[in-house]
């Protein structure tokens, strides 16, 4: 995690309380386009950055990987979330879920505010995918707090089931007033999930359009993979990005919201 300074100028005080925040969530494959064909990584941060999203939720994001490193000449220097948030997002955090002799790789959150403390919350269930909860608390504002996690949970129906119970655990764990971004690939094309987490939280597309958005695969979307779920805050635009250049960059098509703190 980077530290940062909320910055005000002299004479004006603190700054001016934030009341919207703009997410986007994108699983980003590791940098690589559908079966693995082109690494595009370079082309993905541009288009992130032309967002201009206040909080960028990660998934299969690598911290290292020595093969690719020595394959691709694109590949960066610094780590993949590192090299996303560039100058823009002073603040990142990542969380380490899958370690292998050549690398690893995780969730990670970009952010434009400080980002006050994280933590993973491994979810794995031994001997499938390693998978874990990134939980980070972040200084917005004109908020005493305000709670992201990145999520990206397991292909399984039963091992979904039990790591959407510890997600509830984790919200149960935090202060009943805090704004809470939830987001990222639930993988959870039967809305299973989905019946569990509504009963809290709301979700920004089904609250707009009634059913959490198609985002799988990227260049036809079909499969209602991913989501933006919220506590103590209220979605007030919803858009899946699939269209070009998005549809070419990701396995997945990115969600965006605007968000009403």
């Amino acid at each position: 995690m980077r530290s940062g300074e909320r910055v005000t100028e002299p004479g004006i005080g603190p700054a001016s309380e934030v009341q919207r925040l703009n997410v986007l969530t994108i699983n980003v494959h590791k940098g690589f386009t559908l079966f693995n064909r082109r690494f595009i990584l370079p082309e993905l941060r541009e288009a992130v950055r032309a967002t201009g999203a206040d909080l960028v939720f990660l998934q299969e994001v690598h911290g290292s990987h020595q093969g690719h490193a020595q394959r691709h000449a694109s590949w960066p220097q610094a780590p993949q979330y590192e090299f996303l948030a560039d100058s823009m997002w002073p603040q990142f955090a990542y969380g380490r879920n899958a370690v292998y002799p050549h690398g690893d790789h995780g969730n990670a959150l970009l952010s434009k505010f400080p980002i006050v403390e994280h933590n993973n919350l491994d979810v794995s269930i031994h001997g499938n995918e390693q998978r874990g909860l990134l939980h980070c608390r972040l200084d917005v504002p004109g908020h005493d707090q305000v709670h992201a996690i990145c999520v990206h949970l397991g292909l399984r129906e039963t091992h979904r089931q039990r790591q959407v119970r510890l997600l509830l655990d984790l919200l149960d764990s935090l202060p009943a007033k805090a704004p809470v971004i939830v987001a990222g690939d639930f993988n959870d094309w039967r809305l299973k999930a989905d019946a569990l987490l509504g009963q809290r939280l709301v979700e920004a597309f089904g609250e707009h359009f009634g059913t959490p958005a198609r985002s799988f695969p990227a260049r036809l979307p079909l499969l209602r993979l991913d989501r933006i779920y919220l506590r103590n805050a209220m979605p007030s635009k919803a858009r899946v990005l699939s269209s070009y250049p998005w549809s070419h960059l990701s396995d997945h098509a990115p969600l965006a919201a605007e968000i009403n703190l």
